[in-house]
């Protein structure tokens, strides 16, 4: 695309008069050249375009391209992005294919280095990057940051390593993003003394106000799986110079909805400043991380926004660097073809590989999933003993829950959990945050099995099978993306979706994604990895 000269006039949302003005935008060759008010009132708003301040691309089942196709269509100009979901399967390869075809799109993608791969050493990933790893990608122009550095107990022991990436993006002058969910007190100072500066895992307003008090900046997070607004919006009120908004991670079906715009909507519906909203929605990410995107001042890049009205912010169009990339709904960026990579060496399963023999048992180790949030609760309870063996419990909703190693032969993992509300069949994925082995929950131990052995087959994908039927939607970037068009990815995803709901029963409001953080060990109380049950809170292996 080839940047315009043109001109729009609108009622302007000037973010640093904090004013609203009829105004005449003049842009040349992709830059504001001038601003000048105008005595009419227009209808139609103009205001800097929306940026997602964390976000993982791959969790959207898209290659950044389509994300970009579809986030314009809401107004989103920019993200910053944690590519650590693919680096955990193909290492540095991984992030250098999200970079170059990010390159694909005027969209402004703004990646990170990922801080934490693998994740935790109580799980087998795809890849390792040590310090020199992120030393060499801090260096990089096209990384703006050092992504979440999720390994807090590292950083409250002083891990040798861990301080050596602080220390890299330090010396670079690059900042560095928390991962610290319910981290409070002295913990959180010590955290945020070593110049760690935001987190996005808040999930109360009082944790949210003790980081902000320690010099924390709070990125309120909504998307597919956990959703914080709700709890955090209020902070606006007061803090609007320390808060962010952000999805963290979101499922296909949910970008075609709507993206940051909703967030706005929601804030200013809740009696929340217009400017203090647009403070965190645009103004804030592009200062915090020093992102070249514009805040519609003259000299910017014409990043900018028109919308019909500042309370629905329904998007009108969207520019970028002077080009129109959305109007009325409809992106004007275009698909591009690309070559998969992936890392997937997993044989088939069979049933005895994840039977569990009773032995006595008269209790088991329960995760308690909760709708809408990555934290788990620890429950016990009794099993369900059939032939000898402990099975899912479907009058009582505790399920088998499975993590198949997806880099090498190895045991299968199996648990139990609750609050999925399957009745028949199972679900399965290779999206399992952070080291993306197979993961599956179901009702029967036969459907497990055919859940786990349709996404091998596919070295990749989210399948869903009953009593007579089975889908698959394959993902053969990393098994994790697609580089099938985002529509027709969400209308794939929204058929699981609905298949997982109606004819298997799950209760939950979005069962995949929520059974993508099952295995996401970093996140407290009780999680399954694939060398077994492990407990957030000691940080160690269920006995």
């Amino acid at each position: 695309m080839q940047a315009n000269s043109f001109s729009i006039k609108a009622n302007l949302a000037d973010v640093w008069k904090k004013e609203i003005y009829p105004a005449e935008i003049k842009v040349e060759n992709g830059r504001i050249a001038a601003i000048c008010p105008i005595e009419e009132e227009q209808s139609i708003y103009v205001l800097p375009g929306f940026v997602d301040s964390h976000v993982h691309i791959e969790s959207s089942l898209l290659i950044p391209v389509e994300f970009a196709r579809l986030a314009v269509t809401h107004g989103t100009v920019a993200t910053v992005s944690d590519p650590h979901e693919i680096a955990n399967v193909c290492g540095m390869a991984g992030v250098d294919f999200m970079i170059a075809n990010g390159k694909k799109t005027p969209f402004k993608f703004y990646f990170g280095a990922p801080s934490c791969v693998p994740a935790t050493s109580f799980e087998t990933a795809g890849a390792t990057l040590e310090s020199d790893d992120v030393k060499a990608l801090l260096q990089r122009p096209e990384i703006k940051y050092l992504s979440e550095m999720m390994n807090f107990p590292g950083v409250l022991n002083g891990d040798e390593e861990v301080m050596k990436k602080l220390k890299a993006a330090h010396d670079l002058d690059k900042p560095v993003d928390g991962h610290a969910p319910g981290l409070r007190g002295e913990m959180a100072k010590k955290y945020i003394d070593a110049g760690i500066s935001t987190d996005h895992e808040c999930f109360t307003a009082e944790e949210a106000l003790d980081k902000i008090g320690y010099g924390m900046k709070i990125l309120i997070r909504e998307g597919s799986a956990a959703k914080n607004f709700e709890a955090l919006a209020d902070l606006l009120h007061e803090h609007a110079d320390v808060i962010m908004f952000c999805s963290d991670d979101k499922h296909p079906d949910s970008l075609i909805l709507g993206h940051i715009n909703q967030l706005c909507a929601r804030a200013v519906a809740k009696g929340i400043s217009l400017f203090n909203v647009l403070q965190a929605a645009c103004v804030n990410p592009v200062q915090h991380y020093k992102l070249d995107v514009g805040l519609l001042r003259v000299a910017d890049p014409a990043d900018f926004i028109a919308v019909n009205d500042l309370k629905d912010f329904k998007v009108v169009q969207t520019y970028i660097g002077g080009n129109l990339v959305a109007e009325n709904g409809s992106s004007k960026i275009q698909s591009a073809q690309v070559s998969a990579i992936n890392f997937f060496d997993c044989d088939p399963i069979q049933t005895d590989d994840i039977q569990v023999k009773a032995a006595g048992k008269s209790f088991i180790d329960v995760i308690e999933a909760l709708d809408g949030q990555l934290i788990t609760n620890k429950l016990s309870s009794s099993p369900r003993i059939v032939d000898g063996y402990v099975s899912s419990d479907t009058d009582c909703d505790i399920l088998k829950l499975v993590v198949v190693n997806r880099y090498k032969k190895a045991p299968v993992a199996v648990s139990f959990i609750k609050n999925f509300g399957i009745k028949q069949g199972a679900i399965a994925s290779s999206v399992a945050h952070d080291s993306h082995n197979v993961i599956a929950v179901g009702a029967d131990d036969e459907s497990l099995v055919r859940a786990v052995n349709l996404v091998v087959k596919e070295k990749g994908g989210l399948s869903c099978v009953s009593e007579n039927a089975e889908k698959i939607l394959p993902l053969p970037v990393a098994g994790l993306m697609t580089t099938d068009d985002g529509y027709s990815v969400a209308e794939a995803y929204t058929s699981l979706d609905n298949m997982a709901k109606i004819t298997l029963g799950s209760t939950l409001a979005s069962p995949y994604m929520t059974l993508s953080f099952m295995a996401l060990l970093v996140i407290p109380h009780l999680k399954l990895s694939d060398k077994g049950l492990f407990d957030g809170d000691t940080f160690s292996f269920v006995n």
